[in-house]
């Protein structure tokens, strides 16, 4: 059963620790058992290279997989404790043998690198359910001056499907109307378009110009 819960969203496995964990490395596929419901019940996990978790749960006098732990809509007392010791379990793996990782593109995590070490600020995860969202803000006065964002293409103007990772960054008003061109350089995505700006992070836009709108951004806050 591929595993649909949320552990292991945004993560990347770390093969070493999980092989310190208890996994066992077949054929490139880690596979891991340990026991629910004291024994009655049987974890068996397999997370393959690309990092995707399936699941089976047990019944250890049967031989058989426990079918109604697998019914979301399958209620009962007993039912919810076998899912939540497995997802506890499936909890504890994540934490220990995985890497936050709420983004996709190389051009963002440079971007985050940059940050990090020209202004010695970590980026701060404020909303919960948007994990790959991201603010920075001055350490003197706390004021945001940058945001990456993973959003909808449409939601910012873009003619395309799917989602991009973008950053928003503050300038001034007639720098902003200058700029913005609708395809690399758009209207501040859930900003006052007055002030913010949003430049994509797929390539569009080469990284030291990227870098010297954060500068500009970080001074125009400070």
């Amino acid at each position: 059963m591929k595993y649909q819960g949320y552990a292991f969203k945004n993560r990347k496995v770390d093969f070493y620790k999980l092989e310190n964990f208890g996994f066992e490395n077949k054929h490139g596929y880690y596979t891991y058992k340990t026991e629910l419901q004291k024994g009655k019940f049987e974890l068996c996990l397999t997370i393959s290279e690309a990092g995707e978790l399936d699941y089976k749960i047990i019944e250890t006098s049967t031989d058989e997989e426990y079918e109604p732990a697998y019914i979301k809509n399958a209620e009962g007392k007993f039912v919810g404790e076998i899912r939540q010791e497995a997802e506890d379990v499936i909890s504890l793996i994540a934490a220990r043998c995985t890497e936050f990782t709420p983004f996709s593109s190389d051009y963002t995590y440079k971007v985050i690198d940059y940050i990090k070490e020209k202004y010695s600020d970590e980026p701060e995860y404020l909303w919960e359910k948007f994990p790959d969202n991201a603010i920075f803000r001055n350490k003197k006065n706390q004021k945001w001056y940058a945001a990456i964002l993973t959003v909808q293409k449409s939601k910012v103007g873009l003619q395309e499907d799917g989602t991009c990772e973008v950053i928003d960054l503050k300038g001034k008003p007639e720098k902003i109307t200058s700029i913005v061109d609708g395809i690399k350089f758009l209207p501040g995505y859930h900003m006052n378009k007055k002030h913010w700006y949003t430049i994509r992070l797929d390539g569009s836009v080469n990284l030291d110009e990227i870098f010297k709108h954060i500068d500009s951004s970080y001074n125009a806050v400070n």
